[in-house]
């Protein structure tokens, strides 16, 4: 198995292997690491891919990254490391900003923003770099919730499953656009065709029903209801 990279990649580029290349739709694809790091950005949630106990295991999990490495959180991850310690895994990370929708079937399509990233991870065992990963990760989700609420005790960080990979091998794609098909034949069936955006964002924060009625809604919390969380404007 080869993950070596074909050539020197640029200080803003990230090496293409044979498992990143980019085959199908290139013109959609790019290794720049500026690319890369606007769609880590843009959420919080991956898609860990593991083999756990001889079965391939997709699991969704919070991430967090700190520019160089993205941090995991979940036991699945740990386990899988138990077992096979050098095991590659590929995480993806995956936004959906609107559905194309063509005069023809065939020509439908998605507008997202992907990436795919490919590694052997390491656990985090030690307790300073834990805690950044979890700070890292807990800011990605809820930025300012770190300093706002109570930080991890030694014990609950001795229980936690935290886990490192280091953003070397990757690709991503993006699509956007409308239909491809508006200057085809099917342009004269008289169809509507477009974009149907598909934005995600915050509602207006549910306090805990045992909450003292004089506990005020944080302003880093009150300043994320209803901002996009992952949308982009699309035009149809």
């Amino acid at each position: 198995m080869s993950t070596a990279a074909e050539q020197v990649p640029a200080p803003d580029e990230l090496a293409a292997t044979e498992r990143t290349r980019l085959r199908r739709m290139r013109h959609k694809g790019s290794h720049r690491r500026a690319d890369l790091e606007a769609v880590l950005a843009a959420g919080f949630l991956c898609h860990l891919g593991v083999t756990v106990d001889g079965t391939t295991m997709v699991v969704p999990t919070a991430y967090g990254t700190d520019g160089e490495r993205l941090y995991l959180h979940g036991s699945v991850a740990s386990r899988s490391l138990v077992q096979a310690p050098d095991a590659t895994v590929c995480v993806t990370v995956t936004h959906v900003d609107g559905l194309v929708l063509a005069r023809s079937v065939f020509e439908h399509g998605v507008n997202y923003r992907c990436a795919m990233i490919y590694g052997v991870p390491r656990l985090v065992t030690d307790p300073e770099e834990k805690l950044r990963g979890l700070r890292a990760l807990t800011e990605q989700c809820a930025p300012g919730q770190w300093e706002y609420a109570r930080q991890p005790s030694r014990k609950e960080l001795a229980a936690t499953a935290l886990v490192a990979l280091d953003l070397v091998e990757a690709s991503v794609k993006i699509a956007t656009g409308p239909p491809d098909d508006g200057d085809s034949e099917d342009a004269a069936l008289g169809l509507w065709a477009g974009v149907l955006p598909v934005v995600t964002t915050f509602g207006e924060p549910v306090a805990d029903p045992v909450l003292p009625a004089d506990i005020d809604l944080p302003a880093h919390i009150a300043d994320r209801a209803g901002r996009v969380l992952t949308g982009e404007t699309v035009q149809a």
